[in-house]
């Protein structure tokens, strides 16, 4: 009993000294290019002897707390060489790293063996990451290098064809896809009808592309989230680069404001084929324009602040009587602050704008409208410690919706004015995410997003009887528009109507051994915003709408399981991911529904679901002169709209039918070959399932007119979609220590001149009488060249 007593007595005593002995401290920091001082997302902050470590955040920002004592810390980062120093922690330390590239690896994909390590035990999956380096290299239509396009060559990821806007994910809509630049909403991703993105290569710094287990700091859409950050500026010294291409050329320039404090960056970019249409007697223009701007400014070592913005057109005019003009513009201003060595702030002040606007000088009227945002963000990272990380934050968005204005040019015209009912809302959310380890082998992530959206008064909104819009025809068996009953006029403040959905999501990571894992997702998510448009893919005359009285905001609700595994030393990497979606109150369109110009959108539209399950693979060589990816994705995407009582038909007879985007295969082979210092080449090989389309199956004739009858909606497809493409790059001195560096690039896009068909369209041959189908193809073989340079 004496020495039991004795041993209480002795633990009690020197229980707070062992604690004291073991107490932890943080060791945190930045992490930048050497050469420019440009923050690097991504960077890996390991410590080998303990298994663990960190990676930087959207702002070059690390945090880790680890027990007192001496370590080892690597820092590595893709094509930079890796930082490896010995430090003592008996304090908290703040230290920042500077690093400097690895000429011998600029345009290869390195990996090691602890950073592939790290990635296999995170909880987080359905992630894709593209070096904008890695884009450069992939051969692209007219040599234009391009964001969107390099992403649909990823598995889940489609477009709808040549010459279409946006892109599909998971057997989404692109409507579906939250697209930001530097957390600035973009509300079209496409220059000249989809043939460009509006995202200059030379200005971007990362790319990232969520499809599934999307972390709770995202909301309003619920199929994808692409996340672009452009590059902040060289605050030590002053560069400059571009490229000059076939129809189109760009220049970025960069430099201190402040050495070591300030940067700035600009870049703009334009295309001119449009200079050459005079030598073949057209009296046409095609053309786009963008401009990329960042100021950025380091305050101390806890404040930073950025002010960015994008602005952006494409005009397309037919001599005088048709003009057409649309664009982006953003601006964001933000506020990095670090609290402590655990906490790190973002604050965000965003602008958003989308126009456009259409001339028709031999009708003599101007047609406007657009959609314009405000948004608060205010995100939140605290590194509990290195088991728990939260994340969270609040969100605030005003929507001002111009549905359409339409102004007489002259007063000759004859025309009018009238004025579509401008739309307004307020969206809000807060959230919070919780990434925790909790063993070696298994690391979990798990939080939630409330999100709250109110429809805002307007000048008037039509009355129903039943809140009814739309009636049913049993006679004919159609759906025909209802006549408004009255009216109600609102004030601003006004609330028409509220929805709020609390958003959970949930990953799981567990590491089977030190080369394999094994993921699942859950997310569920809302979307407020309705992009109006009957085609496969978005055209700039679409119109945004916000859910209300009539529209209801469409759910998600996604599950996701994938096996995560690497290969001789990391060199080969493989993913196979499954997933399932459903979403509810996706709107669907009834038979002859006019979108365009019309102030009762609510009478043409109803409220379906949709569904997508698909299983998706990725393999990859990382290592060695030749690299690349095999992606393939096997993939179903239905929706269905049924009747709202016994006796209506709804559309398709409330049938299951294919969604325009709907792609049962879909293979990309991706390559690159380093032969050389001076040489490389790269290609691209796409196979594609069909597009679905309706044709018509059948006439009948009603007093002297012929009439189509068709089949069942998208029961049809066009032909498969399949093409090969090849680059070049071609560097003439490439051990020259001068500061001025050029590099050709040959691509032939298409090569062996594939007509793929955009379109399939049955009219009557005037000289036979006959019917007869007419396939539309956008491009054959393309040959292109551009020249880059930068000093």
């Amino acid at each position: 009993m004496i020495i039991n007593l004795r041993s209480l007595i002795l633990f009690f005593l020197l229980s707070p000294i062992y604690i004291l002995a073991q107490e932890d401290y943080t060791i945190s920091g930045n992490i930048s290019d050497i050469n420019s001082n440009e923050s690097l997302i991504g960077v890996n902050v390991i410590l080998p002897e303990l298994q663990t470590g960190a990676v930087t955040n959207e702002y070059g920002f690390y945090s880790i707390t680890l027990p007192e004592g001496t370590y080892v810390i690597q820092i590595s980062y893709l094509g930079y060489k890796t930082i490896s120093e010995t430090i003592t922690l008996n304090s908290n330390l703040s230290k920042n790293y500077k690093l400097k590239e690895s000429a011998e690896s600029l345009d290869e994909v390195v990996i090691t063996e602890d950073i592939e390590k790290l990635n296999i035990k995170k909880p987080q999956m359905s992630v894709n990451s593209l070096s904008i380096k890695t884009i450069k290299n992939m051969p692209v239509v007219l040599g234009e290098v391009d964001v969107i396009k390099s992403i649909t060559l990823l598995p889940g990821v489609t477009n709808g064809g040549e010459g279409a806007s946006g892109f599909n994910v998971r057997g989404g809509a692109a409507d579906q896809n939250l697209i930001l630049l530097d957390e600035a909403t973009i509300f079209n991703s496409s220059h000249l009808f989809g043939f460009f993105s509006v995202f200059n290569p030379d200005a971007i710094k990362d790319i990232k592309l969520y499809k599934g287990g999307i972390p709770s700091k995202y909301g309003g859409r619920i199929s994808s989230v692409l996340d672009i950050y452009q590059k902040e500026g060289n605050s030590k010294s002053f560069h400059m680069n571009g490229g000059i291409g076939l129809i189109s050329s760009r220049l970025l320039a960069e430099g201190p404001i402040k050495k070591d404090k300030g940067s700035f960056l600009i870049g703009g970019r334009s295309s001119y084929a449009h200079l050459f249409l005079p030598l073949f007697d057209l009296d046409n223009t095609a053309y786009f324009y963008d401009l990329n701007t960042k100021l950025s400014y380091n305050i101390n070592d806890n404040n930073n602040i950025y002010l960015s913005g994008y602005f952006g057109r494409d005009v397309f005019k037919i001599s005088d009587s048709f003009e057409n003009s649309f664009g982006n513009s953003v601006l964001n201003f933000r506020w990095n602050h670090i609290f402590s060595d655990k906490i790190f702030s973002n604050l965000s002040l965003i602008y958003s704008d989308y126009y456009y606007g259409l001339q028709l000088g031999f009708v003599g009227f101007d047609w406007i409208s657009g959609i314009r945002n405000f948004n608060l963000k205010y995100d939140f990272k605290h590194y509990v410690n290195n088991n728990f990380k939260l994340d969270y934050g609040l969100n605030s968005m005003y929507y001002k919706f111009n549905p359409g204005d339409i102004k007489p040019i002259n007063a000759e015209s004859g025309i009018n004015p009238f004025k579509l009912i401008d739309k307004y809302a307020f969206e809000n959310a807060v959230y919070i995410d919780a990434e925790h380890k909790l063993s070696d082998r298994l690391s979990v992530s798990y939080g939630a997003r409330f999100s709250m959206f109110h429809r805002l008064g307007q000048d008037e909104l039509n009355q129903y009887e039943n809140n009814s819009p739309l009636t049913f025809n049993e006679a004919f068996g159609i759906y025909e528009k209802a006549e408004p009953i009255g009216t109600d006029t609102y004030s601003r403040s006004d609330v028409i109507e509220s929805f709020a959905n609390l958003e959970p999501r949930l990953a799981v990571a567990y590491q089977l051994n030190d080369n394999s894992s094994v993921k699942a997702s859950y997310n569920r998510m809302s979307q407020y915003l309705h992009l109006l448009s009957n085609t496969s893919s978005p055209t700039p005359l679409d119109v945004w709408t916000p859910s209300g009285k009539y529209i209801k905001p469409q759910l998600l609700n996604q599950v996701a399981i994938g096996y995560f595994k690497t290969f001789k030393n990391n060199a080969y990497s493989i993913e196979v991911e499954s997933f399932y979606k459903t979403i509810q109150n996706r709107i669907d369109y009834i038979d002859g529904a006019d979108l365009i110009a019309n102030d009762a959108i609510e009478q043409v539209i109803l409220n379906g679901e949709a569904r997508a399950y698909g299983l998706e693979v990725l393999l990859k060589k990382n290592e060695g002169k030749f690299t690349g990816w095999l992606a393939y994705t096997l993939s179903k995407s239905e929706q269905r709209t049924p009747g709202r009582t016994a006796i209506e038909t709804g559309i398709n007879n409330g049938e299951w039918y294919n969604t325009p985007y709907d792609k049962t295969h879909d293979i990309s082979i991706t390559g690159n070959y380093e032969l050389n210092n001076k040489w490389s080449f790269s290609s691209n090989l796409i196979f594609q399932t069909g597009q679905p389309t309706t044709f018509p199956n059948g006439q009948y004739q009603y007093n002297d007119i012929i009439i189509p009858s068709y089949e069942a909606r998208n029961s049809s497809r066009l032909p498969a979609y399949h093409r090969l493409d090849l680059a070049v790059n071609y560097t003439p001195n490439p051990e020259s220590t001068k500061n001025f560096k050029g590099e050709w690039v040959f691509g032939l896009y298409n090569v062996y001149n594939r007509k793929n068909a955009a379109s399939i369209s049955f009219s009557e041959n005037r000289n036979t009488g006959i019917n007869e189908a007419t396939r539309l193809a956008i491009f054959g073989i393309v040959p292109s060249f551009s020249y880059n340079f930068k000093f």
